[in-house]
């Protein structure tokens, strides 16, 4: 699906305009379906468990989701834009 490059940019400013927990909630919320939100929802949870050196059984167990699930999460945390990882570090600082 190709998406015209102002609508992205348009989608980034206003994720930059969240001020705090609650507005993200309104936000995506509203921006999800029930079931979207708890994609997004298990694949961080999933990125989380990867980050803490998780065996992907244990993962898999925990969190009742597929070992092949767990692998795209794995490959995207090694191979992916970086964002996971820059939200790890940021977020253990702020912990």
């Amino acid at each position: 699906m190709s998406v015209p490059p102002k609508h992205l940019r348009d989608l980034y400013e206003l994720f930059c305009s969240v001020q705090n927990k609650k507005e993200a909630e309104k936000l995506l919320c509203d921006i999800l379906t029930p079931q979207e939100l708890a994609s997004v929802a298990e694949r961080w949870q999933l990125i989380q468990e990867l980050n803490k050196g998780t065996p992907q059984r244990d993962i898999a167990r925990k969190l009742n989701i597929s070992i092949s699930k767990i692998t795209r999460g794995s490959r995207m945390l090694q191979y992916g834009g970086g964002g996971f990882a820059y939200f790890l570090k940021k977020l253990k600082k702020t912990r």
